[in-house]
């Protein structure tokens, strides 16, 4: 290799850097204001009232519009039928049924099935289901589960439909995707083989909701062959928008009995899955089947002969098939519980629910599933009416370029991806205090999709890693006990490939209500915070480009202006100046080309979001501004140097009359700081002769 060739490639990286730190400096005359607010807006509970996506405003999957199709439909005298989910071998996907039955297929209307069909006979009731042929347990445990909430229930199946008034054999489920709630529509036309469901079928012949449910839920999700194996916890969110936890039942929290009765006090929903591979699906002999999700659907603590014990209460998606030892229907442990409990707990019945104790079903099954709105279910042991409040962000991972991934750490401080803070106030060292979750989003209609090893580091403000967790799922999560201060929190991924995320973070709060009786679900406060306005920027930037390819100083211009001084605290500096947006553009573009690709503008998108993430930590007043002392603490935090010349500097530069820097001019301050260190590191790196110290360097470039 040709040695030589390398300086001359450096020279010219380094020279770019510094010709883009001294056109911005000329263009900074006024002292221009950039504002971002990280697009964020203002959420409460598990919906947005008005937002598109939430319960109120549902995202239309396919843009299929229930209440205008149906109507459309009656005014023709027509059935509806789904071209978008047809009835077709391609529904059922190519790989799910051997060809012969394919062939066979026929797909029929429940009016055609029975002369008197209904959607619902009599509530809707875990009992109501039977799995078919598909393997989709998972899913059929989650909505065993649902049936058990009326306040998550009422959410996925609308009440304005059935087979008696305004038919026109056309239905909609509501389903939750990454952060918004979708309306799915299908017709239905069910599949079944000489009058037989192929999938899952009603325990009443005439009651259609868990056929017409499973065929919505394998719409959203491509075709039935996808609902062939999959993630029960996946199922639980979908169903609620909630939060999920994973307890692993081989290695299970000492608290475990007390966590299963505060999930059953708070009416989470509840879930498990047996060891084995999942395609066997071995029933032992003791009546539990090897590679099964189920439902739970109890949890008591009962007096037991001269003591206590807890007993759980289990139901099997099949319908049938049930756990044959001790607490099982005939087992003689009934026999010392007081008749009035027995009659109330025990149902001596082959539909699949049984009971048994803590300990066997630790023996049993290997995961435990719980999912609410909020981790109500760590809440045992608190006597307070407790409230968590949550923050939802929606952003891009991207792998590091090669010109800074040498400089990221496992913690990510020099890392252009996005990092959150988050505060934790006073706490009980008893209980836990903090949830964080990350879901990775595949891109639409490829539910399918590959699950990517996923994870997030939790540091303190000395960037020590406290918590690391990672694993090949779609959505990660985890519980903590943290004690009070400011942690941040860093998604990754442990690939090299990008991928959109959604990161949610409950907190339990102070404010506690003393003495409530409270047992419903606690309400999250009204100051809950934020969420990325965009669900990607992508979208954001095709809209000020016009869908073009780039945009320029002007389009950026407009684009920060309108989207991102919509936060009262960012607007305090006044609007860019077109000076001000080409000063960024040239700090920005690598191509030299006077405007931003798509690619460019996600890493100014994210550098804008990690800088409000900071100045909101630092700005402790909440003033809107900083003073050199925040100014200080933000430039560690994002993990830059600094001396008490370079400071004094900086606030000269950036700051107004009194000293105070607003955040437009602290993100100018930040994205040339930034760079300029990272040129400091490749001329030091690369065998450069350095006559001058970093610190120097820095002071010569920030203000010259």
């Amino acid at each position: 290799m040709d040695t030589s060739i390398q300086p001359s490639a450096e020279k010219l990286t380094i020279s770019k850097w510094v010709h883009a730190a001294i056109t911005e400096i000329s263009c900074q005359e006024r002292g221009t204001m950039l504002a971002p607010s990280s697009t964020l807006m203002q959420e409460q509970g598990r919906q947005t009232t008005g937002a598109t996506g939430s319960l109120q405003n549902l995202k239309r999957f396919n843009s299929q519009d229930f209440k205008n199709l149906r109507a459309l439909c009656l005014s023709q005298g027509l059935l509806f039928e789904d071209d978008t989910f047809p009835a077709h071998i391609s529904s059922i996907g190519p790989n799910l049924l051997p060809e012969d039955e394919l062939r066979r297929v026929q797909w029929k209307r429940p009016t055609e099935l029975h002369r008197n069909p209904h959607l619902i006979m009599d509530g809707v009731s875990r009992f109501d289901i039977m799995q078919g042929e598909i393997g989709d347990c998972w899913m059929l445990a989650a909505l065993g589960s649902l049936t058990l909430r009326k306040q998550f229930l009422e959410d996925v199946l609308p009440k304005d439909q059935g087979f008696q008034d305004n038919y026109a054999g056309i239905f909609h489920f509501r389903f939750w995707q990454y952060g918004d709630w979708v309306d799915v529509v299908i017709d239905d036309r069910l599949p079944v083989i000489n009058g037989r469901y192929l999938f899952v079928h009603p325990r009443t012949s005439n009651e259609f909701w868990p056929s017409l449910l499973e065929k919505a839920y394998a719409k959203l999700r491509g075709s039935y062959q996808n609902l062939n194996g999959g993630y029960l916890s996946d199922a639980l969110v979908d169903f609620t928008g909630g939060i999920q936890v994973q307890f692993s039942l081989k290695d299970p929290p000492p608290d475990l009995e007390e966590i299963l009765k505060a999930a059953d006090k708070s009416r989470c929903l509840m879930g498990c899955s047996t060891p084995g591979q999942a395609s066997r699906n071995i029933e032992l002999r003791n009546g539990i089947v090897r590679g099964h999700a189920y439902t739970i659907t109890g949890a008591v603590k009962i007096r037991y002969k001269n003591g206590w014990t807890h007993i759980i209460r289990i139901w099997n998606p099949w319908g049938h098939g049930e756990w044959k030892g001790p607490w099982s229907d005939e087992s003689p442990q009934w026999d010392y519980v007081e008749p009035k409990y027995r009659e109330a707990l025990l149902r001596d019945k082959d539909d699949g629910e049984f009971w048994m104790s803590c300990e066997h079903f630790q023996e049993q099954f290997s995961w435990l599933y719980i999912c609410n709105n909020t981790p109500s279910f760590l809440d045992f042991g608190d006597q307070h009416c407790t409230t968590w409040s949550l923050e939802r962000h929606i952003n891009l991972w991207s792998p590091e370029p090669a010109t800074r991934r040498n400089y990221y750490s496992s913690a990510g401080a020099v890392s252009t991806n996005p990092q959150y803070f988050f505060k934790v106030p006073d706490y009980d060292p008893k209980t836990y205090n903090v949830v964080i979750s990350l879901m990775q989003k595949h891109a639409e209609h490829v539910q399918d999709a590959k699950n990517l090893k996923i994870g997030f580091f939790i540091t303190m403000e000395n960037s020590k890693v406290l918590k690391q967790v990672f694993s090949p799922i779609r959505d990660v999560t985890n519980y903590f006990i943290l004690s009070p201060g400011t942690y941040a929190v860093y998604p990754a991924t442990t690939e090299n490939q990008e991928f959109e995320f959604l990161l949610r973070i409950f907190i339990k709060n102070q404010d506690y209500k003393e003495n409530s009786n409270s047992l419903t679900n606690p309400v999250l406060p009204m100051d809950v915070p934020t969420q990325n306005q965009d669900s990607s920027y992508k979208a954001l930037f095709l809209r000020y480009a016009k869908q073009g390819s780039a945009v320029d100083a002007s389009q950026l211009q407009q684009l920060l202006n309108e989207v991102i001084l919509q936060d009262e605290m960012t607007s305090l500096g006044g609007k860019f100046s077109f000076d001000s947006c080409r000063g960024i553009l040239a700090l920005m573009d690598l191509n030299s080309n006077g405007q931003l690709s798509l690619q460019e503008f996600g890493s100014l998108w994210r550098s804008l979001t990690k800088y409000m993430d900071i100045f909101r930590k630092e700005d402790r007043n909440h003033s809107g501004f900083l003073d050199a002392a925040e100014l200080k603490g933000a430039i560690h935090t994002a993990g830059l140097a600094t001396n008490d010349q370079l400071l004094r500097l900086l606030v000269l530069r950036y700051g107004d009359a009194a000293g105070r820097i607003g955040f437009s001019d602290f993100v100018c301050c930040m994205m040339r700081l930034e760079t300029m260190t990272y040129a400091f590191q490749n001329l030091a790196e690369g065998g450069s002769r350095m006559s001058m110290t970093a610190m120097e360097w820095l002071t010569l470039v920030m203000y010259t």
